[in-house]
């Protein structure tokens, strides 16, 4: 069975001007979201949570990689990506991991954008209008820090009580001034080796 969607958003952010100047390239950061009903709401205590993942999962992680696909133009202009849900108040934070903390959502997005990355996440329980924070990161790159960025926003009437938010989060570009260095520098200067981190 498919799960049960109340509604749809698509958002779409674009950063002309950062820090009072121009950005060289614009950044914009993309989120498709589902919200739905919670299908463990209501039913006490539930053990094995895996006949609804297997259910709803694949269905949802389809739906918001190709809205994510259809405003971004295509995987290959993805270069930022990330995962997150929202369980309303009657759920457990455990509602919200189970559905996006599986192979069988992320690997539509994954494998549609070319991604080598795991994917950023955030899972939290809320009331309608709880901030929905996406963290991004590089598809291909964990240590590229000018793609760590979070996309922020809330839906005015979700998650209701017995509701998940659902979303997936795209960023095309970059922050705009980026000026930190990627974890990779660090590491040399701490005089660690770059393809082996634990060693001194």
């Amino acid at each position: 069975m498919p799960a049960e969607i109340r509604k749809t958003l698509l958002h779409v952010e674009t950063t002309l001007i950062e820090g009072g100047k121009a950005a060289p390239v614009p950044l914009k950061m993309i989120a498709a979201v589902a919200v739905i009903r919670n299908p463990w709401a209501g039913r006490g205590f539930v053990e094995d949570l895996k006949p609804e993942i297997h259910d709803w999962a694949p269905g949802l992680g389809e739906l918001l990689t190709g809205m994510i696909l259809e405003a971004t133009g295509g995987g290959d202009k993805v270069e930022g990506y990330g995962k997150s849900a929202i369980v309303g108040v009657n759920g457990e934070v455990e509602h919200a991991s189970a559905l996006i903390h599986t192979l069988r959502f992320g690997n539509h997005y994954r494998e549609a954008v070319g991604a080598k990355s795991y994917l950023a996440f955030c899972n939290t329980r809320g009331p309608a209008n709880a901030p929905l924070l996406i963290p991004l990161m590089d598809k291909n790159d964990g240590g590229r820090r000018s793609h760590y960025l979070t996309i922020q926003l809330s839906v005015a009437d979700a998650p209701g009580p017995d509701e998940i938010v659902v979303a997936l989060g795209a960023s095309i570009g970059g922050r705009p001034h980026h000026r930190i260095g990627d974890r990779y520098q660090d590491l040399k200067e701490l005089g660690h080796d770059v393809d082996n981190p634990a060693a001194v």
